[in-house]
C-alpha cells in the first residue's frame, strides 16, 4: 500500500512544527544593530528540537521558518503596533517561536488553528498561541494599517526586494530531483510516474505541464517543469524517499 503525503490546508500545523520552525528561524533571522533592535530574539537554545515526523513535516517546518523570515520586519512591527510585544508573560527566548506562530496566524486570515486528533502538545507552543489569540483583533487591525499605509494589496508587498528577485529567477528553473537508488530503481520511478500521468520527454525543451526528463549526464537526476513542483512533492515518492529534491 502506497503512502501518501496528508495536505496541510490553512488550518494549522501540529505543535512540533511551530517548535522547529521556531528553532529554525532563530538561526537566520535578521540580526540588527542595537540603536535598530525593537523586538529581541533571546537564547532559545535549551528549546528542543523535536523529531521530523516524516519528510512533509520537515519541508513545513523549513518552509514556515524561511517565510517568518521574509516578512521579519513586518511581522515585528504588526507585534509593535498592536501592543503585543513587549510581552512580559512571554520571554525573550520565545520570541522566534511568537514570530513563526504569528505568520501562520496572519496567513490563515487570523482564523482559529485546527486541533488535530493525534496531536502531541508542546506547552510552549499552547501558551504563545493562546497570547496570540488574546491580541487577534489588534494583530488583525495592524497589519491592516500597514497595507493601508503603504497601500498594498497583499503582504507580498512587503518582500524585500532582493528576496522577491531571488524568488522570480527561482521559480523559472527547472526541478531536479534525485532518484535514491538504495531504494527504487530508475526504471521503476519511470513506470510509476507514467501511472500517475507523466510522459518522459527527451530534454528539457520538450517539456510540457506534465512532463519530465532523464539528466542527460546523470542518469540518476530527474528533471521536471518549475510549474509541477508543488504537486511533486506531495507524491508517495517524496514521502517515502525514493525521490529527493535537489
Amino acid at each position: 500500500e502506497k503512502r501518501t503525503v496528508t495536505q496541510t490546508e490553512k488550518n494549522g500545523y501540529s505543535d512540533s512544527i511551530y517548535i522547529n520552525a521556531a528553532k529554525i528561524f532563530q538561526g537566520i533571522h535578521t540580526k540588527k544593530d542595537k540603536d535598530r533592535m525593537l523586538v529581541r530574539y533571546g537564547d532559545n537554545s535549551e528549546l528542543p528540537m523535536m523529531a521530523f515526523k516524516d519528510e512533509h513535516s520537515r519541508r513545513v517546518s523549513y518552509e514556515l521558518a524561511f517565510n517568518a523570515l521574509k516578512y521579519q520586519d513586518l511581522l515585528e512591527q504588526i507585534l509593535l503596533d498592536s501592543s503585543a510585544y513587549p510581552c512580559y508573560s512571554i520571554p525573550d527566548e520565545l520570541t522566534s517561536l511568537l514570530v513563526v506562530m504569528l505568520y501562520d496566524l496572519q496567513d490563515r486570515k487570523f482564523q482559529e488553528r485546527k486541533i488535530f486528533d493525534e496531536e502531541e502538545f508542546v506547552a510552549v507552543v499552547q501558551e504563545v498561541g493562546h497570547y496570540l489569540y488574546r491580541y487577534i483583533t489588534k494583530l488583525a487591525a495592524a497589519l491592516a494599517r500597514c497595507r493601508i499605509k503603504h497601500d498594498a494589496l497583499s503582504i507580498e508587498y512587503f518582500v524585500p526586494e532582493t528576496i522577491w528577485k531571488q524568488e522570480q529567477r527561482a521559480s523559472a528553473l527547472p526541478v531536479c530531483v534525485w532518484i535514491n537508488t538504495f531504494k527504487i530503481s530508475l526504471e521503476d520511478v519511470i513506470k510509476d510516474l507514467e501511472v500517475k500521468g507523466l510522459k518522459k520527454v527527451e530534454s528539457v525543451s520538450d517539456f510540457d505541464h506534465y512532463t519530465f526528463a532523464v539528466d542527460q549526464h546523470c542518469h540518476d537526476v530527474l528533471v521536471f517543469p518549475s510549474s509541477l513542483r508543488e504537486e511533486l512533492l506531495d507524491l508517495d515518492l517524496f514521502a517515502d524517499c525514493k525521490l529527493l529534491l535537489q
